[in-house]
């Protein structure tokens, strides 16, 4: 059966309910795929952010390691 046959056999009430009802389930899933997508984005973002910060409390302990280090007063080797 093509749309023609059901649109012949369907009132123009029935065809407005099946549109509405259409056009709203159409409107959820695209509302839940978006919902998706950024609740994912968020989730990279978080985990990109999380290792940043790994990263720069590391290089901030290496360079005050480094600072104290180079400001000891003590000679190497002694």
């Amino acid at each position: 059966m093509n749309s023609h046959e059901l649109s012949s056999r369907l009132s123009a009430q029935e065809l407005n309910r099946l549109h509405d009802q259409a056009m709203l389930e159409a409107r959820t899933l695209r509302d839940a795929a978006i919902d998706d997508f950024w609740r994912g984005v968020g989730a990279a973002l978080w985990a990109q952010l999380s290792s940043a910060r790994r990263a720069s409390t590391r290089l901030s302990h290496r360079l005050q390691r480094h600072q104290q280090l180079r400001n000891d007063p003590t000679p190497q080797g002694s």
